[in-house]
């Protein structure tokens, strides 16, 4: 039974789909706790409300990103962390931070990574004229938004859409694309192979979001 940490720092409805998943596929694994760097991240009551441990520690108590990086660290590891999952961490990670999780934590970025890393992802897809936008799940580099992609969703861009429109839509693509990464790293299932990160045995690591699907 391996454990899972989920970090956030909102709502945090990425953690609420790899909660449900992992009861619903019946995973071998178990969310060990949720932490979060604020206080009043909505997310916490919903993991509460599912037995889960919960954990807070605020960055704005720390004078350097290092010192609380490493009180993050020993935080998480207190929960004996098999996998770490960023999900809306709103954290730019130290190296020292990755390089202790290097090869199992795994984060999610609303682009089709390498395109639009960093932030605006959306008025960015917008403003270059993409026919398809997406999401990408990669495990965490000291590189910002870079590593090896386990898995990507996509889905068309429409006429008259907007940033928010974009990412209310894509939210329902990243519920299905990051738990299904998270399933496949607690069954044993993902190799590197160079930077490419091989499912055994095979899966599609894509998904694509037909217009009606990408509503929801």
């Amino acid at each position: 039974m391996k454990n899972i940490v989920i970090l956030i720092s909102g709502r945090g409805s990425n953690m609420e789909a790899i909660v449900r998943a992992c009861a619903a596929e019946r995973w071998p694994a178990r969310v060990a706790a949720v932490v979060s760097n604020r206080p009043d991240a909505p997310g916490l009551a919903f993991a509460a409300a599912q037995g889960i441990a919960t954990a807070v520690l605020e960055h704005g108590g720390f004078a350097e990103r290092e010192a609380f990086d490493a009180a993050l660290a020993d935080l998480v590891d207190s929960f004996s962390p098999d996998l770490v999952v960023l999900a809306g961490f709103m954290r730019v990670l130290t190296t020292g931070f990755v390089e202790r999780y290097a090869g199992r934590m795994l984060n999610v970025h609303p682009s089709l990574l390498p395109s639009f890393p960093g932030l605006r992802t959306h008025e960015r897809a917008l403003e270059a004229g993409v026919a398809l936008h997406g999401a990408t799940v990669h495990f965490v580099t000291a590189q910002l938004d870079h590593g090896p992609i386990v898995v990507q969703g996509a889905m068309p861009v429409r006429p008259g859409d907007d940033p928010a429109a974009l990412a209310r839509r894509l939210l329902a693509v990243e519920h299905v694309i990051y738990p299904r990464a998270v399933r496949w790293f607690v069954e044993g299932r993902l190799a590197l192979s160079g930077l490419r990160v091989v499912v055994t045995p095979p899966e599609p690591q894509w998904y694509f979001s037909d217009t009606n699907e990408a509503a929801a």
